[in-house]
């Protein structure tokens, strides 16, 4: 995510697209076949698996269904290979975007005191762990989600889009194959003409509101709108209600080495996932 998220020469001036100059393309098909390899040794273990008479065949999670569905439904057109390169956009596009956000979050939480320990009350009212099904009765939690979103978006820029032809927007040409990133997710989250105190970390500004998070709301597309809508989302806004909810629920929480909620760095690291430019270093507590 970091490779892929620098600005590329060969982006500006295709003669650079063989050449590689920066070397990019060389180190993104570097961790790429990195990550092919590991997943086509967890497949091929688990074919194994499935073949073996001793151990037990199933294990009922993602993978398992993805090769019934190749191996067992006639005229299924899905490959291992295909199941291969899935796996490998789930883990890109999953695994990066959520824990930042959760690590955004916490941070956001840690910095304000007084909004981590009105979530807590509000989670304390839930009956043993927190599940997806408490969700839907727990605005404080989903106002907080929404906020940290609002402020941290994972996808800063959505997706990189390409010109199929040659296009003149507000005075600048746009040649046709060019890879284009804008800038709309963020400076909207931070516009001030569409959010009061758009710096400042308010959820309460989302306790009244029906703005939700699923592209129907322009002010707050985190994952995008239309037909070209994270494909993850459902999956995004549970895990990120529930890991935030229990971490919360579960745990007292301080910032590590003395520092003082109000000397947090909540400095940003831009690439295509919003990173902080240092981790955040907290101490859960029984």
């Amino acid at each position: 995510m970091e490779v892929s998220g620098k600005p590329n020469l060969a982006d500006y001036f295709p003669l650079f697209q063989i050449m590689d100059p920066q070397g990019i393309r060389r180190r993104t098909k570097l961790f790429c076949d990195t990550l092919l390899e590991t997943l086509d040794g967890i497949i091929t273990e688990r074919l194994q698996l499935k073949s073996s008479s001793t151990a037990i065949k199933e294990k009922h999670d993602l993978l398992d269904s993805l090769l019934n569905i190749s191996r067992e439904e006639k005229n299924s057109e899905l490959s291992i290979v295909d199941i291969k390169h899935m796996l490998l956009d789930l883990f890109i596009a999953g695994i990066d975007t959520t824990s930042k956000t959760l690590e955004w979050g916490m941070a956001e939480l840690l910095r304000n005191p007084d909004k981590l320990s009105e979530l807590k009350k509000e989670l304390k009212e839930v009956e043993g762990q927190i599940q997806e099904s408490d969700i839907h009765r727990l605005p404080y939690l989903q106002a907080t989600v929404k906020e940290i979103l609002r402020l941290h978006p994972p996808g800063p820029f959505l997706v990189p889009h390409k010109a199929e032809s040659e296009v003149e927007i507000g005075g600048f040409t746009i040649p046709k194959n060019a890879q284009i990133l804008v800038n709309n997710v963020w400076s909207m989250g931070r516009n001030g003409s569409i959010w009061k105190n758009p710096d400042r970390f308010e959820l309460e500004r989302f306790l009244a509101s029906k703005i939700d998070l699923k592209g129907r709301d322009f002010e707050l597309i985190p994952f995008g709108a239309g037909r070209r809508i994270c494909p993850g989302l459902p999956l995004a806004h549970r895990m990120l209600h529930l890991i935030l909810a229990s971490l919360v629920q579960s745990f007292d929480w301080k910032l590590a080495n003395g520092i003082q909620p109000n000397e947090l760095d909540m400095t940003e690291s831009f690439g295509l996932s919003l990173s902080k430019a240092r981790p955040l270093l907290a101490i859960p507590c029984l």
